[in-house]
């Protein structure tokens, strides 16, 4: 299968190529400018490879959550791209993206959502895939929703941002927390890929991102 993956839900834009069983991909820290950089990144790699959207078999995107811009070009991206080559498409979570970065076990993954709280979600590897635990939500780090047994992995932004809170409300469950982990096209690409092997690539209309939350800042009265 040949499957072009792209994620800018954080600072960094990320593209990533499945190209039959190979993933090839380039990540760039982007800050503001990923609608300028993301389109010359995913050209330049196409021609490395010698491809054109047309032999693709599908576009994937990190769907969020994440930064709500960045979630709208990813998706917006995806959808232009797939519309002009006739592609199905499809989101995935960077959450789950950021257990599949993580690797096997019981991971827990946590992004900073700012307003001090995270994007929050908890999966266990199985043998067809990441099973969830405890589904993508927003929440305050002290409140994050607990997990059953012990040796759990921590892993996102949300466990550098809020280390205390976590680390307390997980005494006992998390054995360890890798650091510097987030969500990255080569991780959507290889979660992506069996899907689209079974056919399930959605239509480019029916696209959307993953918001979870509606607002990003307080208003002065709830500061």
């Amino acid at each position: 299968m040949k499957i072009l993956a792209l994620d800018t839900s954080t600072e960094y834009c990320s593209i990533a190529l499945l190209l039959d069983g190979e993933v090839l991909s380039r990540e760039i820290f982007a800050e503001r400018r990923h609608s300028e950089l993301i389109l010359p990144m995913l050209q330049r790699l196409l021609d490395e490879s010698g491809l054109t959207l047309a032999r693709l078999d599908g576009i994937a995107f990190g769907a969020g959550p994440g930064s709500f811009t960045g979630l709208r070009i990813a998706c917006g991206v995806t959808q232009g791209l797939a519309f002009g080559a006739d592609l199905p498409v499809m989101g995935v979570c960077t959450l789950e993206a950021l257990a599949q970065e993580a690797g096997n076990g019981n991971v827990i993954t946590a992004l900073d959502a700012r307003m001090n709280e995270i994007y929050h979600a908890a999966y266990t590897k199985a043998v067809d895939g990441w099973q969830t635990v405890s589904g993508p939500a927003l929440c305050l780090p002290q409140h994050a929703p607990l997990m059953p047994g012990c040796n759990w992995t921590g892993c996102g932004s949300g466990f550098s941002m809020h280390a205390e809170a976590l680390r307390t409300r997980y005494d006992g469950s998390v054995s360890r927390i890798i650091s510097g982990l987030r969500p990255r096209a080569r991780a959507i690409v290889e979660l992506a890929a069996p899907g689209f092997a079974k056919g399930l690539g959605l239509d480019p209309a029916d696209a959307a991102p993953l918001y979870i939350r509606n607002k990003v800042a307080l208003k002065e009265g709830e500061r």
